[in-house]
């Protein structure tokens, strides 16, 4: 799949396309079905696949106290869009200046001259140019104007065959990124799953902590700066993958482990800072230090609790690592 940050980048023979717009965080169940249909369009007429997205957010721009915690760092969110098929993205950098395009300048610039669209396809709900002024009817308008089919969807995110829950934790009648972040939010990663069609993962580089797991026999690698929505405190079952190492070695058995993940401020040390830390079961020898991983959460099992002293907490860990290997078994994922 081809990655453009910038319209320069585009070929000039590149096209015709299928284009579609979106921020597709998480690229969910429902993104998923979305862009494979535009896949699937764009073959039918010897077409390219093409999605529009945007970085940042939006909202970050606009009304940055409100914005959103995004679900998928941007590394993550341009892998999940090219394994949907699609031949290309363009990562547009949103700003101010960006914002101020008339709907027919975006149009112009964006789809007719940059990306050599054929087909547009959009939500019926889709707002675009200077204070979102722009609707599908603007869209339809534009594209007989400017020589390109519009093609509008219906919303395609419903929970097919998942059971839907009552309560306030984002288990609605629809796949959104919204209901993602509520599940989230309440360390339901299993439910999320379910929407995302995979399990919520967060990457970052390991760094050195305080060197207290080691001392209490589980050593942990401890991520600096995190890309991904960092879910609910507690204690999770998950897997710690290390792509540095997948890229060199694919088939090396340490490239995927198992792991138990806190999330949490420690309090039973007193401590302060929010961290997430994983300990791969049953392994004292890794040395991860300055490696970039991705943890992959797939059960919450607990909690964050205070513990009075270090010996119930030692007692509730090997609990916690017992109950993480039951899981995992069970659940191996890819």
């Amino acid at each position: 799949m081809h990655l453009w940050t910038a319209l320069s980048q585009v070929p000039s023979g590149f096209g015709p396309t299928v284009v579609t717009l979106g921020n597709f965080d998480g690229v969910h169940r429902g993104h998923a079905q979305v862009l494979g249909r535009i896949v699937d369009l764009a073959r039918s007429r010897d077409a390219r696949a093409v999605a529009v997205t945007f970085h940042p957010h939006p909202a970050v721009v606009h009304r940055p106290d409100e914005a959103p915690e995004l679900i998928t760092g941007i590394a993550d969110r341009i892998e999940l869009l090219a394994a949907t098929g699609l031949d290309a993205v363009l990562l547009v950098e949103y700003t101010l200046d960006f914002a101020r395009q008339t709907p027919e300048e975006f149009v112009q610039t964006y789809l007719v001259d940059g990306l050599h669209a054929g087909t547009v396809v959009v939500g019926h709900d889709v707002r675009f140019g200077r204070d979102n002024s722009g609707t599908l009817a603007t869209m339809v308008e534009l594209g007989a104007r400017h020589g390109f089919e519009v093609v509008a969807i219906d919303d395609v995110g419903q929970h097919q065959g998942v059971p839907v829950t009552e309560g306030d934790t984002g288990h609605d009648a629809r796949w959104s990124s919204t209901g993602v972040r509520a599940l989230l939010t309440a360390g339901d990663v299993r439910e999320a799953a379910r929407i995302l069609g995979r399990h919520h993962r967060v990457r970052g580089a390991v760094v050195h902590g305080d060197a207290r797991g080691r001392d209490l026999g589980f050593p942990t690698a401890n991520l600096g700066e995190i890309a991904g929505m960092v879910p609910a405190d507690g204690v999770y079952a998950g897997w710690l993958e290390r792509p540095q190492l997948a890229a060199a070695d694919p088939h090396h058995p340490d490239v995927r482990l198992p792991a138990a993940i806190s999330i949490g401020t420690n309090p039973t040390f007193d401590g302060l800072e929010r961290r997430v830390e994983a300990y791969v079961l049953d392994r004292t020898d890794l040395d991860l230090y300055d490696e970039d991983v991705v943890l992959e959460l797939v059960d919450r099992l607990r909690p964050t609790l205070r513990f009075d002293g270090v010996e119930p907490l030692v007692a509730q860990m090997h609990d916690d690592v017992a109950r993480a290997r039951a899981v995992l078994a069970a659940d191996p994922g890819e």
